[in-house]
């Protein structure tokens, strides 16, 4: 697969890409690049686009320059994961006045142990207008739903689990820091990034591991996944799982059924 020869890989976004890319999410234009425009848009993103990885199983390649990513979750109205959905995202803030730098985080396993560099790309924003950067992420899942402030030690209530933030190296302009999860039963790290700045470039030798790789978990199962105003819809495989405030609701999907679920919910129709 050939991610990385195009040259519009990192290219700014026309004036016409940045307002229909606004319509897509559901959105106007900002008056000015402050903190309530970011969290509007972060939060109308996650809303409007979902994560999915459904090209993988088909066999497409995911290619990362922004005239493909436009015409996918734009054009199609289709989602992504990490390196589409932020790589995209941050063309936006940019056209929009924010400054953006993209990070490589490592994800956190369930015994704790971190997967390589490269295997997250979330965003570190800031504008004249923002007291602090703000730690962004439009293509993880079911993570925050506005900017977290990089501060040592913040946190908040977002539903039924609180989100932080952490660093052992305070006041570093280049340090490491830790988005994190408490959902009852304590703090546990979700992954660990630095401030260190990168391009979409740096990202393609793991966008192509993560589609192409058995030991992916991006070639093992099918995932769509999107935030709801009272919480988020969720296929994975073959199982349609709901959660609101009120709970959890799970429905195994019969494989003819699978079409139709994407639409109704994630407005996904594959061509």
């Amino acid at each position: 697969m050939d991610q990385t020869t195009s040259t519009g890989l990192s290219r700014a976004l026309t004036p016409a890409e940045s307002a229909a890319y606004l319509a897509r999410i559901g959105t106007l234009a900002i008056e000015a690049p402050t903190l309530g425009a970011l969290a509007s848009l972060h939060r109308a993103h996650l809303l409007a686009v979902p994560f999915e990885n459904l090209d993988i199983a088909r066999g497409r390649p995911i290619r990362l320059d922004t005239t493909s990513l436009l015409r996918k979750v734009v054009t199609d109205r289709r989602g992504g994961y990490c390196y589409e959905l932020n790589g995209l995202f941050a063309a936006l803030l940019r056209s929009l006045g924010y400054a953006v730098s993209l990070a490589s985080a490592r994800v956190a396993g369930s015994d704790g142990r971190l997967s390589p560099e490269y295997d997250h790309l979330a965003l570190i924003v800031g504008s004249p207008l923002l007291d602090e950067r703000q730690l962004v992420d439009v293509g993880f899942g079911d993570a925050f739903l506005e900017p977290l402030p990089m501060v040592d030690g913040f946190s908040r209530v977002e539903g039924a689990k609180r989100v932080g933030l952490v660093t052992r190296d305070a006041g570093e302009e280049v340090g490491e820091w830790t988005y994190r999860e408490d959902a009852g039963d304590g703090w546990h790290p979700t992954y660990v990034f630095t401030t260190t700045p990168h391009v979409l470039e740096d990202f393609a030798a793991r966008n192509e591991w993560q589609q192409t790789s058995p030991e992916s978990h991006f070639t093992q199962k099918r995932v769509a996944s999107v935030a709801t105003p009272t919480g988020r819809v969720t296929l994975s495989g073959e199982r349609l799982i709901t959660t609101t405030a009120s709970g959890r609701t799970e429905r195994e999907l019969d494989p003819s059924e699978v079409a139709a679920a994407l639409d109704e919910h994630f407005g996904i129709v594959l061509r």
